[in-house]
């Protein structure tokens, strides 16, 4: 998948600066898709020259001046068209705490232990964000009156699908952290 789609999925929120944007990507597609301010500036300014997206400058006092990006016609075609292609192969996943875990027999397993509880702390941090995020789309209806009334629900399944990742993370550390203590244990000299 392409930077822009990514983009291209966040813009249909509205129009929305590069600022809005990397902040509204740390909101919603972070999830299932990274990228840095610079990434997305770039190609924001790809998809204008391609006629993608169209940008107009809100004049500010006291601030710089900024800019609003907003799907053209074009963009909206390039979305509908995007979705329109089957999905390729799942991504690979390019996890350091894995490789970690995968060596834990002969490394450092203090050190690999420390690093799935970090993982843990950020992914209860993260559902936590999730769910936070949840109850705003909500916005005090159940999930039923939400998919039945909502304009959109792509972002909040997309949403469920990041807080069932961040769980997915919880009960795999919890587990991992109990298989290397039940390790351990069998591993200590009987006295």
């Amino acid at each position: 998948m392409a930077l822009r789609n990514a983009v291209m999925a966040a813009l249909l929120e509205g129009e929305a600066s590069g600022y809005d944007l990397a902040k509204a990507f740390d909101a919603t597609v972070a999830n299932f898709w990274m990228s840095t301010p610079q990434q997305l500036y770039r190609e924001l300014e790809r998809m204008e020259a391609e006629g993608l997206v169209t940008a107009r400058v809100v004049e500010q006092e006291r601030r710089p001046n900024k800019r609003l990006f907003s799907l053209t016609r074009a963009g909206r075609e390039a979305v509908r068209a995007y979705t329109a292609e089957p999905p390729g192969k799942p991504e690979v996943i390019r996890d350091e705490l894995m490789v970690k875990v995968q060596c834990v027999d002969v490394g450092d397993s203090e050190a690999v232990r420390a690093a799935i509880t970090q993982r843990m702390e950020w992914a209860t941090t993260k559902l936590a964000h999730y769910e936070r995020l949840r109850q705003r789309l909500l916005d005090g209806r159940s999930e039923e009156a939400y998919f039945t009334e909502a304009e959109r629900v792509g972002p909040y399944l997309t949403l469920l699908r990041g807080m069932s990742l961040e769980r997915e993370n919880l009960q795999w550390g919890d587990m991992a952290l109990r298989r290397l203590d039940q390790r351990a244990a069998a591993a200590r000299p009987r006295v």
